[in-house]
């Protein structure tokens, strides 16, 4: 049963699921849809032109598919679209995209803590956990089952991939290879996040393989490229190892080192 408390105002136009909870003084636009079974506690803003999936919950003055940042957005109907059964606590923004050719994209089972902040065209996995005043700058991709310290702030056009652990108080300016743990302003690798992977249910021989490829490139002495040069010649490699090469093969900013 949809209960909408009677000092909310939720638009006519928007499209509202089933067992839906809308608290006092939430506001809901005329483009958004929600799906069944969302929680909207109090002073909660969701407008633009934004898809909610269903099990979310957004907390006390929680700003989400607010227009972006940037300066060359003009009002252009941008999107935000977020999957199912995502947290967000007090005070999260999440702004719309700044251009219609790209959304913001949120997956699921995402928890993100009070004052996180995601930026236009940032694209974010599953599972993904973000803690107080996190900040995500523009067009960031962040794969799944990361975890990103409070204090953090990421910059523009950064990648993290998946099962990495960002540290509490980091910068973070160049691309987070999968499976790294690290921390600091900059960010600088110091690991792997091995807990975290045996949390998820890596064995011990798949953490062993991904440490010998994580070695090659931050314990040898080479240099980015002289490392992935010497990786054409392995062989047998895991998918786990293959997947931590082709991100930095791929990766435009550089890795953080």
């Amino acid at each position: 049963m949809t209960n909408i408390h009677p000092l909310a105002v939720v638009s006519e136009k928007a499209n509202i699921g089933e067992n839906i909870k809308v608290g006092p003084f939430c506001y809901v636009g005329d483009n958004v849809e929600l799906g069944d079974d969302c929680i909207l506690e109090t002073n909660v803003r969701i407008e633009g032109v934004t898809k909610i999936g269903s099990g979310n919950r957004f907390f006390h003055s929680a700003v989400i598919g607010s227009p972006c940042q940037d300066l060359k957005y003009k009002g252009e109907p941008t999107k935000l679209i977020i999957g199912n059964n995502n947290v967000f606590r007090e005070f999260v923004t999440v702004n719309c995209a700044s251009t219609l050719d790209d959304d913001t994209v949120i997956g699921d089972n995402c928890f993100l803590m009070a004052y996180c902040h995601i930026a236009h065209d940032c694209h974010l996995g599953n599972n993904i956990i973000m803690a107080n005043v996190a900040t995500l700058a523009g067009h960031i991709t962040i794969g799944d089952n990361v975890i990103v310290g409070g204090l953090t702030a990421v910059h523009q056009f950064v990648k993290i991939g998946e099962y990495s652990f960002i540290g509490g108080l980091s910068g973070v300016k160049k691309d987070v290879p999968p499976y790294v743990r690290g921390e600091g302003m900059p960010f600088r690798p110091i690991g792997l996040n091995s807990i975290g992977l045996k949390r998820r249910g890596f064995d011990e021989e798949t953490i062993k393989s991904i440490k010998r490829i994580y070695k090659l490139f931050y314990e040898s002495g080479l240099n980015t490229s002289q490392a992935l040069q010497k990786t054409s010649a392995l062989t047998g490699l895991t998918n786990e190892q293959n997947r931590f090469i082709d991100f930095i093969k791929e990766s435009e900013r550089g890795i953080s080192k």
